[in-house]
């Protein structure tokens, strides 16, 4: 990695921390060149605005998602419905970590970004959108496989059941950041199986 890059990603990084620890509003440039040790104007070197690096950061979250927590949670070793087990059980565990870490539940960056700046902000709003895409598609093939090992109706509405997931993981993680309680997702999102309609073995 070039020394260009190697002072982007601090950028990126630091950027990422901060905001999700945080808000997008909360944090400003200044801070976030502070945090990575970068001059002001080598930040917009690499970024024209705030808002540009924000899309960044959550291209960046994503890949990160999809490495850690989508991929093994739903490596298919397992069965459809013990798929979805694993993946309640790494959010569970992500956000325990967190808390450990900040004092806090943090909750979803995405769900996060998306509450703040859906409103404000365009091309942030659309980026959310396409990460939310990222996770429904991902459940979308786990569902189609549970359809086929029987673990659902042949007649389900494969979209409109990743759709309720991904609505109602949504809401479990804002009611435990909420409360700042990471105990609810553990209580909460396995209640999941039975809003879908999916029989475990």
């Amino acid at each position: 990695m070039s020394r260009g890059q190697e002072t982007k990603q601090r950028l990126l990084d630091s950027a990422q921390q901060l905001m999700y620890s945080r808000s997008y509003t909360d944090v400003g440039v200044q801070e976030i060149c502070k945090d990575a040790k970068v001059q002001k104007g080598s930040f917009y070197h690499f970024f024209p605005s705030k808002s540009a690096l924000t899309v960044e950061v959550l291209e960046q979250l994503k890949m990160q998602m999809i490495e850690n927590i989508l991929l093994p949670a739903f490596a298919k070793d397992l069965t459809p419905a013990k798929r979805f087990e694993r993946f309640i059980d790494y959010a569970y565990q992500y956000q325990v970590q967190l808390k450990e870490q900040y004092g806090y539940v943090l909750g979803c960056p995405m769900g996060n970004i998306a509450l703040e700046m859906s409103t404000q902000d365009e091309t942030i709003r659309k980026k959310v959108e396409m990460l939310f895409e990222s996770i429904f598609y991902v459940f979308i093939d786990v569902l189609e496989d549970a359809r086929d090992a029987g673990e659902l109706d042949s007649d389900a509405d494969i979209n409109e059941l990743a759709q309720a997931a991904l609505a109602y993981g949504e809401g479990v993680l804002m009611l435990a950041k909420t409360k700042n309680d990471p105990q609810l997702i553990k209580l909460l999102l396995p209640r999941v199986a039975h809003l879908i309609g999916l029989k475990a073995e």
